[in-house]
């Protein structure tokens, strides 16, 4: 496909997860770039617009996914996609679904002989509170507390004792039925972004008042310092970079994907992917994007090429 080929693409953002608004400010970045490309928008938003979209399908060549957490990222609207026969950017369904899930992503980690905390999920109504207090003592604290399928830092806590412990499950299960109890590895936050199976350069992360990069600190300008390349020494920056292409083939992703990990003594300890990186002022991989020569333009006309591309 010619760069100068002009498409029609539905732009489908905002949606009904906790991370509505993040969405949103990103389909505004990639919508002033895609227009700049010369191509024509339409956006979508699937809280509202699945029927018109699903009636107007053949009207466009290629859809772009700006859409995070449930129903952007778990398969779903991959789904509906597919059965629309309407391509799109990113990781299909079966890849969706699998790094949605910190528990199921965590195992195929392992498998891939990654290192990863120690952790172990449970499901609201499975288990006891008794089990998950027995456990969270026997991990030690610190500790995090999560939900299972969500992104973000979405309803995330890291524990310090088991006084706080409750109030902690209590949050992650108001987001999902199903918690991941982990322990907490105090290190260096490095993200690993990949495009098209090759790595990009290591972003560092540093939070400059949280503890760890919560929501707040990764969506508001001005409360990280992200170093991009991460100043690691040639040998460990390969390390990592392999780690998290590991992680994107090991989950059956295409296209693009970012690696969180936890660098501790020279070892990075993966954390969770992220299928469809955040694409707003203060995203990691688009940054990681530029330092490697690639304007936020062009890695958008990129991803319409990849999405557009026979695989």
């Amino acid at each position: 496909m010619s760069s100068k080929t002009v498409l029609r693409v539905a732009l489908i953002a905002g949606g009904t997860s906790s991370e509505r608004e993040v969405s949103l400010k990103g389909a505004r970045a990639v919508e002033k770039a895609l227009k700049e490309l010369g191509h024509k928008v339409e956006f979508f938003d699937p809280a509202t617009d699945l029927l018109k979209l699903a009636q107007r399908a053949r009207e466009f060549d290629v859809a772009f996914l700006v859409l995070h957490g449930r129903g952007g990222e778990d398969g779903t609207i991959q789904g509906f996609l597919e059965l629309l026969g309407l391509p799109y950017q990113g990781a299909g369904v079966l890849g969706s679904a699998l790094a949605m899930h910190k528990g199921l992503s965590k195992k195929l980690y392992q498998l891939a002989c990654l290192p990863v905390p120690r952790g172990e999920t449970f499901h609201k109504g499975r288990a006891s509170s008794k089990e998950m207090v027995e456990y969270a003592k026997w991990l030690g604290f610190p500790l995090v507390v999560k939900p299972a399928t969500h992104g973000s830092s979405v309803g995330m806590s890291i524990v310090e004792n088991e006084k706080e412990l409750s109030k902690a499950l209590d949050l992650a299960f108001s987001y999902d039925g199903e918690v991941l109890i982990e322990e907490y590895i105090q290190g260096r936050e490095i993200t690993g972004g990949i495009l098209e199976e090759k790595p990009l350069p290591l972003v560092e992360i540093i939070p400059k008042e949280s503890k760890y990069f919560d929501y707040e600190t990764k969506y508001t300008p001005g409360k990280a310092e992200e170093v991009c390349p991460a100043p690691l020494d040639e040998k460990l920056a390969e390390k990592g970079k392999n780690y998290a292409l590991t992680a994107h083939k090991v989950l059956k992703l295409r296209h693009y994907s970012r690696t969180d990990m936890i660098l501790k003594d020279d070892e990075f300890f993966v954390l969770e992917t992220n299928t469809i990186p955040g694409m707003t002022e203060t995203s990691l991989l688009p940054l990681a994007a530029r330092v490697a020569g690639l304007a936020f333009k062009d890695l958008v006309q990129k991803l319409l090429e990849l999405a557009l591309k026979k695989s």
